[in-house]
């Protein structure tokens, strides 16, 4: 697979993986109006979806995209979070279970930036988490939901902190297998 080479950014992955930079960048000036501010959560959720599948496809999964991917992740999510809790869409509470997947795997994103190894390993894994695909979808939906002040938000903070709780656990179980493996 490699080490980490910066050349791997500017491939179709990472392009569409650091795309969600400038996404994070746009949000908090667009988040009083719903429809635009809707419209940049779906870009990033595509960006995010496509970049894996392109990758796979295409024999271009990389140490580079393993650790940019959920790094850029991170950073639209954490964006439009910070985003949402100062315009009062959301109350830290729910922010907190928003989160969840995100504080269950921070380790892990941590050790694979660390350990070239790790990147490696996880570079060779080139099957997509379902689990985390569908966490990712309910927390673009809350956003979303937080934005045009949905009636049943609480419940799909609920689901959505249930579905990221499964997904932290299920990338710490591949990780471990993976180890194991090596």
């Amino acid at each position: 697979m490699g080490a980490f080479r910066a050349r791997d950014l500017l491939r179709v992955p990472g392009l569409l993986s650091l795309a969600r930079v400038p996404l994070a960048a746009v949000f908090p000036f667009v988040v009083e109006r719903p429809v635009l501010a809707t419209a940049v959560l779906l870009a990033a959720g595509f960006s995010d979806v496509l970049d894996g599948w392109y990758a796979r496809r295409f024999g271009q999964v990389t140490p580079t995209g393993s650790l940019i991917d959920p790094v850029t992740d991170k950073i639209f999510v954490l964006t439009v979070v910070v985003t949402l809790v100062e315009g009062r869409y959301l109350a830290p509470l729910d922010v907190l279970l928003l989160g969840t997947r995100e504080v269950g795997e921070l380790p892990l994103v941590l050790w694979l930036a660390l350990s070239r190894e790790a990147r490696s390993r996880r570079a060779a894994s080139t099957t997509a988490n379902v689990p985390g695909k569908v966490a990712t979808a309910l927390q673009f939906g809350a956003a979303g939901a937080a934005l045009f002040h949905v009636a049943h938000l609480p419940w799909l903070i609920e689901l959505t902190a249930a579905a990221g709780a499964v997904a932290a656990a299920s990338y710490w179980v591949r990780e471990v297998r993976t180890v194991r493996r090596a």
